[in-house]
C-alpha cells in the first residue's frame, strides 16, 4: 500500500496548510478551489475526484487531510504497491459483464422511442450495436480486451464523425444514459465515476455547432 504523509494540521486559519472550513486555505474542508477539498471537483486532494492530488482512491494522488489537533499521520491510499487500485477495477466493483450488458441494453431502450439520435442508429444491427458498446465499456473499465481483439483501437472520435452530433443530440444521448446508470443502483461513488466518464466522452464527441 502507498503511504502518503499529509501536510502540518494548522487549525483552520486562512492560507494555513490543513485548515478545516476556511476559503482558500490549503486542505479546507468542502470548499471549492481550496487545496485538499473534500470532494470538490478540481480541488486538490479532493475526495474520491479522479486526478485530485491527494484524493482518497486516486493511484498517484499527494497530500492528505489536516485535522486541528492532531498530528500528521500517513494516509493509506486505495492503491497497490504497484500502483493498482486495492479495491479492484471498476468492471469487478460494480458486477462485470452483466452490468454493463443490462446498461447498455437500457439505454438502448431509451434510444429506440427518440427521434432525434435514433436514426444515427443501425435499426437493423441493434444487437450489434449493444455489443459493441458493452464491450468498449467493460474493456474501458478493465474487463477483457475483446473489443479492441475484434476492431482494433477504438477511435472514438473518427467512428463518431459521419454522424452530424449537435448539442441537442448529445443531451438526448446523456438522457437516456443517465436513465440506463440510475437503473443500476450503483454505489455512489461508482456511479459518480462512471457517469463522470460518460458526461465527458458525449461532449467529446460533439462535432455540429450551428
Amino acid at each position: 500500500m502507498t503511504d502518503l504523509t499529509p501536510p502540518s494540521n494548522g487549525p483552520g486559519k486562512p492560507g494555513v496548510t490543513g485548515g478545516l472550513g476556511v476559503p482558500g486555505g490549503a486542505g479546507s474542508l468542502g470548499v471549492p478551489g481550496g487545496a485538499g477539498s473534500l470532494g470538490v471537483p478540481g480541488g486538490a486532494g479532493g475526495l474520491g475526484v479522479p486526478g485530485g492530488a491527494g484524493s482518497l482512491g486516486v493511484p498517484g494522488g499527494a497530500g492528505g487531510l489536516g485535522v486541528p489537533g492532531v498530528p500528521a499521520q500517513p494516509i493509506t491510499l486505495r492503491v497497490g504497491e504497484h500502483g493498482v487500485s486495492a479495491t479492484g477495477s471498476l468492471f469487478d466493483r460494480i458486477g462485470g459483464a452483466p452490468t454493463f450488458d443490462r446498461l447498455v441494453r437500457r439505454f438502448y431502450e431509451g434510444v429506440q422511442h427518440d427521434e432525434v439520435i435514433w436514426p444515427m442508429y443501425p435499426a437493423d444491427d441493434l444487437e450489434g450495436a449493444i455489443w459493441r458498446l458493452s464491450a468498449f465499456l467493460q474493456q474501458y473499465w478493465g474487463g477483457p480486451g475483446t473489443y479492441s481483439e475484434q476492431r482494433g483501437h477504438p477511435r472514438l472520435r473518427m467512428r463518431h464523425n459521419p454522424f452530424r452530433i449537435t448539442s441537442e443530440a448529445r443531451e438526448r444521448w446523456l438522457h437516456h444514459m443517465r436513465e440506463a446508470v440510475e437503473s443500476l443502483e450503483l454505489a455512489p461513488l461508482d456511479e459518480a465515476e462512471l457517469w463522470a466518464y460518460l458526461d465527458r466522452t458525449a461532449h467529446a464527441m460533439t462535432n455540429t455547432f450551428d
